[in-house]
């Protein structure tokens, strides 16, 4: 009698990665009734996660969902600091302890009766695969970031390195890629413009990520890779990326409550938006990576006020003292410092959304059918912001100044445009798409039901 199927889903442990693959973890769940689901980070994650206690969660009612962490060495995780050389080293102990972690996780899962059948682990964690092949699972990338990124980091590390390193330094620089339209420097991820140096405080992401790819090319006969995008939003560039077998299953989406690292605010941001005009309100979130300077967090505010509409704000904790000397210009917006995004992005008084344009924000607001004004920063948000203006017209990307401070004036103009020009009618098809998409019998559907059936043809 074969196991029933068993997914270990493995992430990373930052807020941007933990929230696709727990939604992940959830949705194959259900889909597949019979299937089984152990989701792990490290344990630090996890105890931020799921606080211990009588009432903490080990996974749900039936048994069918477990949360068991893997051990990343350390006892407290990466603690931020700006010494470059400590992160690197992090890194690297990271995948040796994390590897030999999960392969333990691994066998006590068989030792007791529960085998894993199939791993399933987003980006950063390139050893994943080589603990599943050792033990003879198969295995599989969840991707979340969108199918352009994916192929650009692919062209990349198969010989098109030459061509970004040699022009990384003029942002303008049109780059030409198999499969993919001209493509400026400026729009490129930043971990192979910035971050190829061995002095940047990033380089170890960038050597990770080329791990990743040496990992994926030992596949046989291919390597499988789910995206957290869906065909309709990138069909040009998924139908180039025939060295792997690339599955667009989303977007995922949450499903009710979820687990994170930030707790979210109490505040009553609900009821404030319930009582505001249709399409009234600019929503504001850098995510769960930025922290804001004094100087930006003031421009920002500056630029919120001058439009004269009403505004939600999220500014995390860490920004506390630098919001308590602005929080007197604070006239037309509210400020919390976590909130359910998913929920105020499908609030009908939500019209605009100002966003770092991480992967999991965009989709949740193409999802939603609301516009955007991107300010990104880092990794792949400049390449999604190229998506959002230049490939889906559902917003328009907001220029820093030469001091990488976004201005009041850019704030309010770019808030002006996003709202009273087409990005709104082209976001309201956008939505339409991925809610079919999504559907039973969409190319999303059909294409997590082919890869939990482990079907390899007939591929939308």
């Amino acid at each position: 009698m074969s196991p029933r199927p068993h997914y270990l889903v493995l992430t990373y442990p930052l807020q941007g990665h933990i929230a696709p693959a727990l939604r992940l973890a959830r949705r194959l769940l259900a889909a597949a009734p019979d299937a089984l689901v152990t989701f792990s980070t490290t344990e630090a994650a996890h105890r931020r996660m799921f606080p211990a206690g009588p009432d903490a969660p080990d996974g749900d009612d039936d048994g069918r969902l477990e949360l068991l962490p893997f051990s990343d060495g350390t006892e407290t995780g990466y603690v931020p600091s700006s010494d470059h050389a400590a992160f690197n080293a992090y890194i690297a102990a990271f995948h040796a302890a994390g590897a030999r972690s999960v392969g333990e996780l691994v066998d006590a899962l068989a030792a007791r009766g529960r085998p894993v059948t199939r791993v399933v682990y987003t980006m950063l964690l390139p050893w994943a695969a080589d603990v599943a092949r050792d033990r003879g699972v198969p295995s599989a990338l969840y991707w979340i970031q969108p199918a352009a990124v994916l192929a650009v980091y692919y062209h990349y590390f198969h010989g098109h390195a030459g061509v970004v390193a040699d022009h990384r330094h003029d942002p303008s620089f049109l780059v030409r890629l198999p499969g993919l339209p001209p493509l400026a420097v400026r729009d490129f991820p930043s971990f192979i413009t910035d971050s190829t140096d061995p002095s940047d405080f990033f380089h170890s992401i960038y050597t990770t990520t080329r791990d990743l790819f040496d990992a994926l090319d030992r596949e046989t006969p291919k390597a499988t890779i789910i995206v957290n995008t869906c065909k309709e939003l990138e069909s040009s560039t998924l139908a180039a990326l025939g060295a792997y077998e690339v599955l667009p299953i989303g977007p995922v989406l949450p499903a009710g409550d979820e687990a994170g690292l930030f707790k979210q605010d109490d505040a009553k941001y609900i009821e404030w938006l319930d009582a505001k005009p249709a399409s009234s309100v600019v929503y504001v979130s850098f995510g769960s990576l930025a922290r804001m300077a004094k100087e930006q967090l003031d421009e920002l505010l500056k630029g919120l006020e001058g439009s004269g509409r009403p505004y939600l704000c999220v500014v995390r904790k860490d920004n506390k003292a630098e919001l308590a000397e602005a929080e007197a210009r604070i006239k037309n917006g509210m400020v919390v410092e976590w909130c359910d995004q998913v929920r105020v992005l499908s609030h009908a008084a939500v019209g605009c959304f100002v966003t770092h344009c991480g992967w999991n924000s965009a989709m949740e607001a193409v999802a939603c059918g609301v516009p955007m004004v991107c300010v990104p920063q880092m990794s792949d948000q400049r390449m999604n912001a190229w998506l959002v203006e230049c490939e889906w017209r559902v917003g328009a990307r907001a220029e820093v100044g030469s001091d990488g401070v976004l201005r009041a004036a850019e704030v309010r103009r770019r808030v002006e445009e996003v709202m009273q020009g087409d990005a709104r009618g082209a976001a309201a098809d956008w939505k339409r798409e991925v809610v079919e998409a999504l559907g039973k019998g969409g190319s999303s559907d059909h294409n997590l039901r082919a890869f939990m059936e482990c079907i390899t043809s007939d591929v939308q």
